[in-house]
């Protein structure tokens, strides 16, 4: 009679970790704005989550510090760009003696839930775009900037916005990649089931340099916290 081989114990399970996470809820008006939400938000909140969770729970602290800092150092610098813009259109309003702002017909709810530092740095990032785009709309309306001009730089900023959210993607495949290469692979597959993201991190995106531009029909809003 053969034997019946024994058993494996099965590893115990992981318990779920109670996190912090602010709520907030922004008024977005401008077509710009609402399309990095829908094509960008999303994925880039489940790739800064799995950054600060999955790295942290095989024990890659030095990664997850060192991709952390970059993450929001290129954040900082895209909000400066903006910021700059943005002065520099508001003078020109006031040149202009322009005190109007527009209205917009279809504003959205947005919904953003703050799970990291580097998620609200990027939620503002999101709001210093709309507040960007009231202003040029506004130079538009009253024909301080032509219609071609206007269209261009809308694109321009909507892009840039949606590039950075593309290059922090791909850091966290790449730094999954090489925990898996280490022979961390099974310890990030349970991490990535337990914490609700897919197991093959490769699957957040399919390609990295793509952007969305204004002829581009636009994922379901709801997954993106708009309403």
């Amino acid at each position: 009679m053969s034997e019946t081989a024994p058993q494996q114990p099965k590893p115990a399970p992981r318990h779920a970790i109670s996190r912090p996470i602010f709520e907030r809820t922004f008024s977005i008006n401008s077509e710009q704005a609402i399309r990095v939400i829908r094509n960008s938000y999303n994925r880039l909140m489940v790739s800064l989550y799995a950054i600060d969770v999955i790295l942290r729970i095989i024990g890659r602290e030095e990664t997850v510090d060192e991709i952390e800092s970059l993450v929001s150092q290129m954040i900082a610098e895209c909000a400066e760009q903006l910021q700059q813009e943005k002065s520099r259109l508001e003078k020109l309003k006031a040149d202009n003696g322009i005190s109007e702002t527009p209205t917009y017909t279809h504003p959205r709810e947005f919904v953003a839930k703050i799970a990291s530092p580097q998620i609200a740095q990027f939620v503002e990032l999101i709001r210093l775009l709309d507040q960007l785009m009231i202003v040029m709309d506004t130079l538009w309306l009253c024909q301080v900037i032509s219609n071609k001009h206007c269209i261009a730089a809308r694109l321009e900023w909507q892009q840039r916005l949606q590039r950075l959210a593309n290059k922090i993607v791909t850091m966290e495949r790449h730094a999954h990649q090489a925990a898996y290469e280490q022979g961390h692979g099974e310890e990030v597959r349970l991490a990535r089931q337990e914490s609700g993201l897919l197991d093959d991190p490769s699957k957040l995106a399919e390609d990295d340099d793509s952007v969305f531009d204004d002829n581009e029909s636009s994922p379901s809003s709801d997954k993106a916290g708009m309403q």
